[in-house]
């Protein structure tokens, strides 16, 4: 659940702009600030039921963004790759097959930031 979590509001960070602005504001107020479904339709003097439909086509539509453009996906990529470098980095005795991994590393990023 939490990493559901983690996914939805990293997929609002990149992708927010391409979304409606009553889509932004509910799922800012549902995933962010804990609003209750009950809470965002009294809010928005409409019904629970709509306030529902309208976070999951918010949530579809993240996902066909995602599917289009793989920003979240090359994101995850370039974190796993900066933890990997991080991590050797970190050894006080740096073999020559680590200085090779990272050179290939900084290689993999640059490729990546190119797409």
């Amino acid at each position: 659940m939490l990493d559901q979590l983690n996914r939805i509001n990293l997929l609002y960070d990149i992708y927010a702009s391409l979304l409606t602005e009553r889509q932004k504001e509910t799922l800012h107020l549902y995933f962010s600030e804990n609003y209750s479904l009950a809470e965002i339709a009294a809010e928005y003097n409409t019904s629970r039921q709509a306030v529902y439909d309208l976070i999951q086509r918010a949530l579809l539509s993240m996902d066909k963004f995602e599917e289009k453009l793989g920003l979240y996906r090359l994101f995850n990529e370039q974190q796993e790759l900066l933890a990997e470098a991080d991590s050797l980095l970190m050894n006080d005795d740096i073999r020559t097959s680590d200085l090779k991994r990272l050179k290939e590393i900084i290689s993999n990023l640059r490729l990546s930031s190119e797409k």
